[in-house]
């Protein structure tokens, strides 16, 4: 996909082997929400984010035996093969964990620190500087993470009064926004007296409303090149978190402003930690900001559509897609950007099938009971029987052998994954490569 959009400058900061910011592909990262202690549970977890596409993984480090679990994590993450870096998030003790455990501080690809949960007074500026010193002797990048919800309130204070001694004060929503914008900013340039290189700091301030959301990181963009972690923080559960955080970073993305984001869902009872990363991808992907799994296109149905077939393939052909990613994205690179139309009658389905790199017309109601499909516009087979489903796939496997191969150098930013190879890959052959 070609990103058309001009990107907001900033530096670019290096978490482990991602480049997050300056004119990297924006980032995709989660969070873990498992005893950090667990070392088992938590390696799982983080190995099943990875799997999905999460690029960079945040875990809570909030004990002593979280924090000395950390390297042992590290290892078994590089023992099966998963490289992915991993971000500590801490809170209140950060400063007495890292002092405590330095093999935590070695093996932790970036610090998240809350400049409202470090400290108070005078402990605040001492504990911070801590954070920071060990971040420089270890050379780690640093987030600085603002949230409204745990603001500093002496700071909070301080801006209100000097907004109340201005002729027209300002509304307390400005107020609520200019005390977060300046917490991160101050804390940043902080960081740099202390020794911490801008290229090391990445900022963010996190509201858990939509419009607030949006003017914070528009102001924050206007007065700094810090790189941007966007998220709507607390967005809550299922489609209601989903619809908030598309809404305010879709706004914030066009624009030009975020470098790497996260999508803080509730999970559902029984629900998968990886969906809020399926989420990241799908706003970057329907923005044709990145690609990262085929995408099945499929209609909604209605009167003409009373079979639950191509409702069906839809679902199965999409989840096979991002089943198979893990191990497509080495063996085919450049196979993220193909599409698959699934349509369930004669009155779109030819048109999306031909647009489509491989497209399926299935019957409506009371049409012929055969499919079409269609391979880079123009029809190859016509499928009919009990199998329809099977010989699909079937065709969408071969397509993804026969076209996606190593070796082509790509005009489109597909991936992270052709970025870290050093490799840009298209499909050969394809009607829509990007």
């Amino acid at each position: 996909m070609h990103n058309k959009l001009s990107r907001h400058p900033t530096r670019t900061v290096m978490v482990g082997n991602v480049p997050v910011g300056g004119d990297a592909p924006i980032v995709v990262q989660s969070m873990t929400n498992t005893d950090t202690a667990d070392i088992v549970g938590t390696t799982t977890q983080i190995h099943d984010l990875w799997q999905a596409g999460s690029e960079l993984v945040r875990i809570t480090v909030n004990t002593q035996e979280a924090a000395e679990a950390v390297p042992y994590i590290r290892d078994a993450l590089d023992q099966r093969g998963c490289p992915v870096p991993l971000i500590g998030d801490f809170h209140f003790n950060g400063h007495k964990l890292l002092t405590a455990v330095p093999a935590c501080a070695a093996a932790l690809a970036k610090f998240r620190i809350n400049p409202g949960n470090v400290g108070r007074g005078a402990k605040r500026d001492e504990q911070f500087a801590t954070l920071i010193d060990i971040a420089c002797r270890h050379d780690k990048p640093v987030r600085i993470g603002v949230n409204w919800g745990s603001l500093d309130q002496e700071h909070l204070a301080r801006v209100m009064d000097e907004n109340a001694r201005q002729p027209t004060p300002q509304p307390p929503e400005w107020v609520m926004r200019e005390a977060l914008i300046t917490s991160a900013l101050e804390s940043a340039h902080r960081a740099e007296q202390l020794g911490l290189p801008a290229d090391k700091i990445i900022l963010s301030c996190k509201l858990s409303g939509v419009q607030e959301l949006i003017d914070a990181y528009q102001e924050l963009a206007r007065r700094c090149n810090y790189a941007l972690h966007l998220g709507l923080t607390e967005a809550g559960m299922g489609s209601k978190g989903i619809v908030a955080s598309t809404a305010a970073l879709a706004v914030l993305l066009q624009q030009g402003i975020g470098d790497t984001i996260r999508i803080s869902l509730t999970p559902e009872p029984g629900g998968e930690r990886r969906q809020e990363v399926i989420v990241a991808q799908e706003i970057l992907q329907t923005m044709g900001l990145r690609s990262f799994t085929p995408m099945v296109i499929a209609c909604p149905g209605c009167g003409r559509t009373t079979s639950t077939v191509f409702q069906q393939l839809a679902q199965d052909i999409q989840r096979y897609l991002r089943d198979q990613m893990p191990v497509w994205r080495n063996q085919h690179p450049g196979v993220a950007a193909m599409q698959v139309a699934v349509m369930g009658c004669v009155v779109n389905g030819p048109g999306e099938s031909r647009h489509a790199n491989i497209g399926i017309s299935l019957p409506g109601t009371g049409e012929v009971p055969v499919a079409p499909v269609y391979v880079d516009g123009v029809k190859t087979v016509t499928l009919k029987g009990e199998r329809i489903a099977e010989e699909f796939q079937h065709i969408v496997e071969r397509y993804v052998r026969e076209h996606y191969v190593p070796g082509q150098t790509s005009h489109s930013d597909a991936s992270m994954d052709d970025a870290r190879h050093q490799t840009r890959i298209i499909p050969i052959q394809s009607k829509n490569p990007s």
